[in-house]
């Protein structure tokens, strides 16, 4: 039996944002504060290709803080490429730890199919 799941990523866990730069071919995250254009902001940051500012993960409440000047300071694919992969990753974590199998296809469009087995026959 298959299952449609939809899921809205918040970051929240170092760990699976630390496999997704590895995987994307990033800088480990930091914690540090680093100056966005126009204030300073504290955070686990990520460095995106081609972005004038990082990204400011708040691993607490999931939200992000990142000035890209409505992709003139860094393009959007890169941010939604990172939720992505800390997506998989997550759910990698989390399906192992439950004792689940994950397979991964990347599709024509870009996006990744996730199937996790849970080891009961289908």
């Amino acid at each position: 039996m298959s299952h449609i799941v939809t899921i809205t990523t918040e970051i929240r866990d170092g760990t699976a944002l630390s496999s997704a730069c590895r995987r994307l071919q990033l800088e480990p995250p930091r914690q540090q504060t680093v100056r966005l254009f126009s204030r300073e902001v504290t955070g686990t940051t990520v460095r995106l290709p081609d972005w004038r500012y990082p990204v400011v993960c708040h691993l607490a409440t999931g939200q992000l803080d990142y000035d890209n000047f409505e992709g003139r300071w860094g393009n959007r694919a890169h941010l939604n490429r990172l939720l992505q992969t800390y997506a998989v990753e997550k759910t990698r974590i989390e399906a192992r730890r439950a004792g689940h199998s994950v397979t991964e296809q990347e599709l024509a469009d870009g996006s990744i199919r996730l199937t996790v087995s849970t080891g009961a026959s289908a």
